[in-house]
C-alpha cells in the first residue's frame, strides 16, 4: 500500500498542478504563522532562562512581522497590557539566538497595542464561551496568534501539547475583527482533532512517508495545518501530508515547504489506475 502511495506521489508530482490565488494565500499565510510561532517558541525559551524574575509579571506574549520582514516577539505585563516587559527581534526565519533584546522601551507601539487587544479578546472568548463552540482536550493548550494586515485582522487559535510525541491537527479556530479591532465572527477550521505520532512503529522499510486527513469544512489544506506541519517537520519521520476534501486534494511537502493541489476526481483516477498495477 505504501509503495502504491509513493508511486502515486511520483506520478502526480510530474503533472501540472492547479494553483490559484486562494491556495497561494493559504501557503503564504501558513508560512507566516509558522515564522510567528517559531519566534514565540524561541522568545519563550529565552525569557524563561534569562528573565526568571519577570515570569510572574508576564500577562501574555505574541509575535508579529516587522516592516523589514523580521519577527518581533513581545511579552507584555499582566498589570498593564500596554507595557512591554521584553521585546525580542529575530531574523525573518527565527533562530534560537535573537538579533536584539530590548527591556528598556516598554511602551507598546500602536501595532502592538492592537495585536494585544485582539489577542486578549480572543483569549477571553475562548475561555468564557458557554455554547461549547470551543473544545478542550486533556494535555493540550491553546496558542493564540494575532495577525494584522492591510486587509484583515484575525486571531488564529491552534491546539498544541507538550505531553505527547505527536503532531496535533485540528481543534483550531479563526476569529475575525473589523478595522476598529472589534470582534466580528468566529469560525472552526476543523470539526475535530487528530493525532499523528512523530515516528512510525513499523519496520524501517515500511515506515510511513505520507500522512492523511480529510476536510469537511474547507476545500483545501488550511494555513493552520501548514503552520503545524512546518513546526514539527524536524521531529517526524514522514515528509508529505495530504488533505482530501469533497472536490480537492492538497499535497504538502514538509521538506520543500511546497503545496500542490488537484481535483479529487483526477486524484482518484490516478489512484485507481496504480492500484490495478499493484
Amino acid at each position: 500500500m505504501k509503495r502504491l502511495i509513493l508511486t502515486l506521489l511520483l506520478i502526480v508530482s510530474s503533472l501540472a498542478f492547479s494553483q490559484n490565488k486562494k491556495t497561494e494565500k493559504i501557503l503564504n499565510e501558513g508560512k507566516l504563522l509558522y515564522r510567528l510561532e517559531k519566534g514565540s517558541w524561541y522568545g519563550t525559551d529565552d525569557m524563561l532562562a534569562r528573565f526568571k524574575t519577570k515570569r510572574d509579571s508576564v500577562g501574555g506574549y505574541l509575535s508579529y512581522e516587522t516592516a523589514d520582514k523580521n519577527i518581533n516577539t513581545i511579552f507584555f505585563s499582566r498589570f498593564d497590557n500596554d507595557r512591554i516587559l521584553i521585546r525580542y527581534a529575530f531574523d525573518s526565519m527565527p533562530k534560537p539566538q535573537p538579533i536584539k533584546i530590548d527591556t528598556i522601551n516598554q511602551k507598546a507601539t500602536e501595532l502592538e497595542k492592537n495585536l494585544i487587544k485582539i489577542r486578549q479578546d480572543a483569549k477571553e472568548r475562548a475561555f468564557s464561551e458557554k455554547d461549547t463552540f470551543f473544545s478542550f482536550y486533556e494535555n493540550t493548550l491553546y496558542n493564540f496568534i494575532p495577525v494584522i494586515t492591510d486587509k484583515e485582522r484575525n486571531v488564529f487559535i491552534l491546539t498544541g501539547t507538550n505531553a505527547l510525541k505527536a503532531v496535533l491537527i485540528g481543534n483550531d479556530y479563526k476569529l475575525s475583527y473589523n478595522r476598529k479591532f472589534e470582534f466580528e465572527r468566529k469560525e472552526k477550521i476543523h470539526n475535530s482533532i487528530l493525532q499523528f505520532p512523530f515516528a512510525s512503529e513499523e519496520e524501517d522499510e515500511e515506515k510511513t512517508i505520507t500522512t492523511f486527513h480529510s476536510h469537511v469544512i474547507t476545500e483545501y489544506i488550511s494555513s493552520t495545518d501548514i503552520c503545524t506541519l512546518l513546526l514539527y517537520k524536524d521531529f517526524v519521520d514522514w515528509n508529505q501530508h495530504i488533505v482530501i476534501s469533497e472536490k480537492e486534494v492538497s499535497i504538502f511537502d514538509l521538506e520543500k515547504e511546497s503545496l500542490f493541489t488537484m481535483k479529487r476526481e483526477a486524484w482518484e483516477k490516478i489512484y485507481d489506475q496504480e492500484k490495478e498495477k499493484d
